[in-house]
């Protein structure tokens, strides 16, 4: 525990913000990685094999979390003013192509971001919940018809082989959806304190 309590801080929070922002944020970050762990590792626990996560309710709910934390950030900084134009008129750019590149920004920053980051998180729970529960369900129905003396029902013990090789499958998954989700939670509160792109 202290393991991942010391990863989600410095690993994640502290390694992508600096020490200073870092700990400023760190507590948020942190119960960011872990309550998407233990809400993801419910698709695992035999009989339930949900995680809430795939529901895109809770998803959103982090993903919003994670949105308002990165506008705030941005907007304590540097003001209202400064963090828009930052964040839309980057520097380098053509003038005559600034207002294309800043709907672009506005789009991907302000619109796309929270919408990947619930759909990333949802999408990959719900398609290892349906592997579980495909295998699970032919290994039932398999094993039914070896009752009923068909050799068919063989194959179950290949599909419940491979619902357990996926249910660690899952466990992985589930703690890769929180490190991913908690990077990029950070990653965009960085770019909010950062002075230019």
């Amino acid at each position: 525990m202290e393991f991942s309590l010391d990863f989600a801080r410095r690993g994640i929070a502290i390694e992508t913000l600096g020490e200073k922002e870092g700990k400023r944020f760190a507590t948020l970050i942190m119960t960011i990685f872990f309550l998407t762990l233990a809400l993801t590792l419910t698709g695992t626990i035999p009989g339930l094999q949900i995680a809430s996560t795939g529901l895109i309710g809770q998803a959103l709910i982090l993903a919003v979390i994670a949105y308002v934390t990165f506008m705030y950030a941005g907007i304590r900084k540097f003001g209202v003013g400064r963090f828009f134009k930052n964040a839309l008129w980057l520097p380098g750019v053509p003038t005559a192509i600034k207002p294309i590149v800043a709907i672009l920004e506005v789009l991907s920053t302000f619109i796309v971001r929270p919408i990947t980051l619930t759909l990333r998180l949802t999408m990959n729970m719900v398609a290892g919940h349906m592997l579980l529960v495909l295998c699970f369900l032919a290994t039932g129905f398999f094993f039914n018809t070896l009752i009923n003396g068909s050799a068919w029902g063989l194959i179950g013990a290949g599909t419940l082989i491979m619902g357990i090789a996926f249910v660690l499958l899952e466990i992985f998954i589930a703690a890769l959806q929180a490190y991913i989700f908690a990077i990029l939670t950070a990653i965009y509160i960085q770019l909010a304190l950062a002075d230019g792109h």
